[in-house]
């Protein structure tokens, strides 16, 4: 959580600039709800010195950066720094910011690690990569290497963002704390809805104190800016901060402090959703229906497999929805308080579902606590995790979340299988007391005869040959649960498995 200078000043940045909104941060109240890093994008950077190395802005920030980092350390807060995987920086580019022509990573990680974090005191870094694209750099390669020298040269203790503008691949967990799932956000509803499409279905991939990036907020900047829009309506910057809070995406404010509204200073200062963002299991919600236009999402809150659950309504269409959601969809049951966690009021408790209009563009966050919390029976395959995910585009048959004619929310899992790892991995199959299940496997597989091999707990149960479908089909098996979380994993080593829709386990 903090403030990030991108979205509001591009390169158009000096020290009165940071300084000014570090104070804000602190004096607004928004350091006292959790907002802590004050982080400076792309536009410092001067030049580089054959004996000090990396030379500030000079006109910018004449009197050098470490009084930058002092002042903002002085209020209590962490100070965040910015540079790219290659040569060159975005703004060098898109801003024809001449100074960013030499300020990238590449070459220099050891010196400029040792200035950033030793000398400068960074406590973040944001690693873009338009100077990686623009020498056709290997992404993987790049960020662990800028990981490792952040680590030996720099701080052990330093937080590090990948922007690569799209989700990495998996490998990123063990490099970074967060990365970006998508292109720049701007100040318009499509764009909000783009990003938050691009990552209904990475919840898998936020674990571990892990983040799904979604990019810096744009609450708060109404009319003309310098990004392309003219701001969103009071309704869609609802959607836009509860959205990121229930995806657990940090929250880097990107609005210039000085011109904030009050009705937007009070969103961004809702602990409640704050609350949602920041809670100690530190999941992102998932999909657990879609019907027609509209997305319900829900996460587990203080406790796994608990009673306390947020749930989100999410309506990105043109018109005003109904929404009718069972509590057992949500894996609920009994007498459930609902807390409306934007109007910070109490609804009426429920016993069976939750019946809600929501506006075009709107969305309503909701905090229920019921009496008894379900067995899971339901996992669908956009749930689960897959080790060889990327979004880069890279792979011709790329496993990945795609739609699916027939499946349950309309949504399933193509391109499993052809490798040993190519697998979809549901690692939170929940067992209260362990013992026998039933599974049962809704598939899709139109084109031949496909073998999908099933693993429980990493022990290979059974392959089963498909023949060819039309639509979805099921088959069913028994299995053997441990009492607690299990894995249960389909692939096929050799050749194209099945696609899958979903799971479902039943004692």
């Amino acid at each position: 959580m903090g403030w990030s200078s991108w979205n509001a000043f591009r390169v158009n940045i000096s020290e009165q600039v940071i300084k000014r909104q570090a104070f804000l941060l602190d004096s607004l109240g928004l350091k006292a709800v959790g907002y802590q890093y004050v982080n400076i994008d792309d536009g410092f950077f001067g030049y580089r010195d054959p004996t000090h190395g990396i030379i500030p802005n000079t006109s910018r920030f004449p009197h050098g950066l470490r009084i930058v980092t002092d002042y903002i350390h002085s209020l209590g807060l962490k100070a965040g720094i910015y540079s790219d995987a290659g040569t060159r920086t975005c703004g060098s580019i898109w801003d024809h910011d001449e100074n960013g022509l030499t300020a990238g990573l590449y070459g220099h990680e050891e010196s400029d690690s040792k200035v950033f974090f030793r000398d400068w005191n960074f406590d973040f870094i944001k690693v873009d990569f338009c100077g990686g694209q623009d020498l056709g750099l290997d992404e993987r390669e790049r960020y662990s290497s800028i990981s490792k020298s952040i680590h030996q040269y720099g701080r052990p203790d330093v937080k590090y963002n990948i922007c690569r503008w799209a989700f990495p691949g998996t490998w990123a967990e063990k490099v970074a704390d967060s990365w970006r799932i998508s292109g720049d956000i701007n100040t318009n509803w499509k764009s909000l809805k783009y990003v938050i499409d691009k990552n209904l279905y990475l919840s898998a991939f936020a674990r571990n104190g892990k983040y799904n990036d979604m990019d810096m907020l744009i609450v708060g900047m109404k009319g003309p800016q310098r990004l392309q829009g003219t701001g969103l309506t009071d309704t869609e910057d609802e959607t836009h901060f509860g959205i990121w809070c229930m995806m657990s995406s940090p929250l880097l404010i990107g609005c210039d402090l000085n011109k904030i509204q009050p009705q937007s200073l009070a969103l961004l200062k809702n602990t409640e959703l704050i609350a949602i963002n920041q809670d100690p299991l530190h999941l992102q919600a998932r999909v657990y229906q879609h019907e027609g236009d509209t997305y319900v999402l829900a996460k587990d809150l203080l406790q796994p497999q608990g009673t306390t659950r947020a749930v989100a309504l999410y309506n990105p269409s043109d018109k005003q929805q109904t929404f009718r959601v069972a509590l057992s969809t949500l894996e609920l049951a009994g007498k459930t308080q609902v807390r409306d966690l934007l109007r910070h009021r109490n609804l009426k408790t429920t016993k069976d579902s939750i019946i809600i209009e929501v506006a075009p563009h709107g969305s309503t966050f909701l905090k229920l606590t019921a009496r008894t919390r379900l067995e899971p029976t339901r996992y669908e395959a956009e749930w689960a995790f897959l080790p060889l995910y990327d979004d880069l585009g890279i792979r011709k048959k790329q496993i990945m979340a795609a739609p699916m004619e027939g499946a349950s929310g309309g949504m399933g899992v193509i391109h499993i299988g052809g490798t040993k790892d190519n697998v979809i991995q549901w690692n939170d199959v929940y067992s209260k007391q362990g013992g026998n299940y039933r599974l049962t496997i809704s598939y899709s597989n139109e084109k031949e005869t496909r073998t999908m091999f099933v693993y429980v707990n990493g022990e290979e149960i059974k392959s089963i040959p498909c023949q060819p479908v039309k639509g979805t089909a099921q088959l069913s098996l028994d299995i053997r649960l441990k009492q607690g979380f299990n894995q249960i994993s389909i692939g096929n080593p050799y050749n194209w498995s099945p696609d899958i829709d979903k799971i479902e386990v039943h004692p």
